[in-house]
């Protein structure tokens, strides 16, 4: 099965496809050399009121400075005024305009734009989702909620956006659809594309938000699409699919123009989302750690809490290693990516008769089972070639012979496969670095191939170590239900602490995000002539729009919650066993700790009924961000409105009202937590505590008695440190769970020891 020159678009991106097929840098040269996309804030003056958008727009471009040279290259430019999501706008200025804009009475500050990347058959089965009862059952599958999609756009003709059976969207919805009238309905009620930015990096971009990669059309499906039976990849993972919200109306926004996706278009989608009305907002893009009050997906998302939206994003695929996590604001719903029971098995079987299990989403049916030479690429010694790096494998011979790939290199997993057949190779072993341990992924190799882990691929080089004539072949088992060590945490999946505020626990769930099936724009080979196209990818993009699902379901189960509402219950219900009830696995297959999982596994049925809610309302947060040391203007910028820290009482990050603790311990702290009761009216609580190693946990009161529904209480926890073992700077971990007759409410604990 040959396959079509577009599969080289399909896993460009680092949030989405975690190196599928390569991680090139895009370029950063722009159409207007000297200029580039800059966000500004700016404060209103005292008491003005804007009676128009036009207005507001006007009192932005008095802050463009005078032109004083005929050089078109150093034009300023306005691209976006904002209205709901900051004070301010973004424009194309040089750096000595902005330096002249710093005088002018009202600015605040201003930086260069950050660029941001974008980072099923099975899964609601897996999550515990049924037709007949449960979460599904009792939301009514999302009905009435409107899911805002930040990404790459939507293929709406695809029958995972039929809008057959869902009712009109409701009288809150002010937002439009950019299609035709006929590629709109009850399903898909909104789309846009924000490209301004877009246009200044790259020159003209399409203004429809059609997708052209398949990256925004995967993310929609996943929270939101209708049943659709019969659905396959390839023939594998036959069933039929289904978004986790599926009568959920979907409003997209188009941001991503392949590589890059700009942060003021991120931002001009924010806008329009909260204007819009939607009820969940699903972005599966990121970028570096950054102050909140440099991060417009901080901002923009506290903008959007504001108004009761709740907002779901991606961690990022930098794991497995620590400090690499994306979206860390608390009041963004921080999203780590796990597996699911489901695999498309391809067994390397050696000349020895040892046999590895892998991966592949390519099946073919006529590969031979017979045994053929077997070698490693780099058998010359060079790091490119064991890498299979492009035009590494010339001089090598490996015609007709199964090649063993190393993975890594910043070299896409695809395009190793891709070097190894144009050099002849009938097939590829990839085998993993170290650091990936068994995390492995089907993907849509161009030729027959298998992804096998780091333990497989030392064993397999033992093994042509050994002979002089080492053979292989690859058996293609396809689709295979029960893996009983899932959930695992992926090892691409980005690691806490959070860099930004490491007082707050992140990422703050894990839920499935490897080999996940969801609806495509076109076919992934050019012997499908179906119209009904779907393809299986990974990353903590298809993790987020999983938790924007089940937002979705929570908001239409209990409207009246809170955003911080929503995620507690997320968070304080998770699960922390696999299928075999043991410790969540990590890529090595030893426990995952905290900063891997935050909280545990989603739980959807269990979330639906926490029993106890952390709430937190929007001004909560601004003694929080006063304590982390931010100046007024900083605070200002985030929470939409002046503010002196000088006359806000400063609270510690352990302080937040939050569903988790993340401690930094030398002397004792105490901290306290309020709980809302969302469960029975008669309702008592006993606290049970899995102390960290090293750490001593006292809760006062040990027991919580409540008489009414929605009644709050408080407690207090403080902790201290006992014994001596432990290094500074060593994590430990532990729990705090209040335990009722129908109800656990857990809350992890990470220490790091001073």
């Amino acid at each position: 099965m040959a396959l079509i020159p577009f599969l080289t678009l399909i896993f460009l991106f680092s949030f989405c496809c975690v190196n599928a097929q390569q991680n090139d840098l895009f370029p950063t040269t722009t159409k207007w050399s000297n200029l580039q996309t800059y966000i500004v804030h700016v404060r209103k003056p005292e008491g003005r009121v804007f009676a128009q958008t036009e207005d507001l727009k006007s009192w932005h471009e008095s802050f463009l400075p005078a032109i004083t040279t005929a050089s078109s290259d150093e034009q300023p430019r306005m691209l976006y005024s904002y209205q709901e999501v900051i004070s301010g706008f973004a424009a194309r200025l040089t750096q000595e305009q902005v330096r002249a804009m710093k005088e002018m009475d009202g600015f605040v500050a201003a930086h260069p734009e950050r660029v941001f990347r974008r980072k099923t058959t099975h899964t609601p089965n897996f999550l515990g989702l049924h037709q007949q009862k449960g979460i599904w059952k009792e939301s009514n599958f999302g009905k009435g909620v409107i899911i805002g999609v930040l990404d790459g756009g939507i293929e709406p003709n695809h029958p995972s956006f039929s809008g057959a059976g869902i009712p009109p969207p409701p009288a809150k919805w002010k937002g439009r659809c950019d299609f035709n009238a006929s590629d709109c309905n009850n399903k898909l009620i909104g789309a846009r594309a924000f490209n301004l930015a877009a246009q200044a990096l790259k020159g003209d971009q399409p203004e429809a938000p059609n997708d052209i990669d398949g990256h925004g059309t995967h993310t929609a499906s996943t929270a939101a699409g209708a049943f659709v039976q019969n659905a396959d990849v390839l023939g594998n993972a036959k069933g039929t699919a289904v978004g986790i919200a599926p009568y959920a109306h979907l409003a997209i926004y188009k941001v991503c123009f392949g590589e890059p996706c700009p942060e003021a278009d991120i931002l001009a989608a924010l806008e329009a989302a909260v204007q819009d009305g939607v009820d969940v907002i699903s972005i599966s893009l990121g970028e570096d750690s950054v102050p909140f009050f440099n991060d417009s997906t901080a901002i923009g998302s506290f903008a959007a809490i504001q108004k009761g939206i709740f907002v779901s994003c991606s961690a990022g695929n930098s794991g497995p290693f620590n400090g690499t996590l994306s979206n860390e604001a608390p009041w963004i719903l921080t999203v780590g990516a796990s597996t699911i029971d489901r695999r498309i098995v391809a067994t390397a079987k050696l000349g020895n008769g040892e046999e590895f299990d892998g991966e592949s989403l390519f099946q073919p049916k006529d590969f031979p089972s017979t045994l053929l030479p077997l070698v490693y690429a780099g058998v010359n010694g060079k790091a490119n070639s064991a890498l299979c790096a492009e035009g590494s494998l010339k001089g090598l011979s490996v015609k007709g012979k199964v090649v063993l790939c190393e993975r890594g290199g910043g070299i896409g997993r695809i395009a190793k496969g891709e070097e190894v057949k144009n050099a002849g190779g009938a097939a590829m072993i990839l085998v993993n670095e170290e650091t990936d341990g068994f995390s492995t992924s089907a993907d849509v190799h161009v030729l027959p191939a298998t992804h096998v882990s780091h333990a497989a691929g030392l064993k397999i080089k033992a093994y042509i170590n050994s002979t002089a004539t080492p053979t292989a072949t690859i058996l293609f088992k396809g689709t295979v239900i029960g893996d009983s060590s899932t959930p695992a945490v992926a090892s691409f999946s980005s690691r806490g602490p959070s860099l930004a505020s490491p007082g707050i626990l992140k990422p703050d769930i894990i839920g499935p995000g490897v080999s996940i099936l969801a609806a495509w724009p076109f076919p992934v080979d050019n012997t499908t002539n179906s119209k009904v196209n779907f393809n299986i990818i990974s990353g903590t993009s298809m993790s987020c729009p999983h938790l924007s699902g089940i937002a979705a379901l929570l908001k239409s189960s209990h409207p009246y919650w809170s955003p911080a509402a929503i995620k507690s219950a997320i968070m304080t219900s998770a699960d922390l066993l696999n299928l075999e009830g043991k410790p969540i696995p990590d890529e090595t297959l030893q426990p995952a700790d905290v900063l891997a999982t935050g909280v545990g596994h989603v739980n959807p049925s269990k979330a639906n009924d926490p029993g106890l809610v952390y709430d937190i309302q929007p001004d909560d947060y601004i003694p929080y961000l006063c304590g982390l040391g931010y100046k007024d203007d900083e605070v200002s910028i985030l929470v939409h409105r002046p503010i002196k820290c000088s006359k806000v009482s400063s609270i510690p990050e352990g302080e937040l009202n939050y569903p988790s603790f993340s401690v930094a311990l030398g002397p004792s702290q105490t901290f306290t937590r309020t709980v809302t009761n969302v469960g029975e009216a008669y309702s008592s609580y006993a606290v049970k505590v899995n102390a960290p190693e090293e750490v001593y946990v006292s809760i006062n009161p040990k027991t919580l008695y409540f008489s009414k529904v929605n009644q709050k209480l408080s407690y207090s926890v403080t902790f201290s440190r006992i014994g001596s073992r432990g290094k500074a700077g060593e994590f430990t971990q532990g729990f705090l769970t209040w335990v009722s007759a129908k109800h656990v409410v857990r809350s992890p604990i990470s220490v790091k020891l001073q």
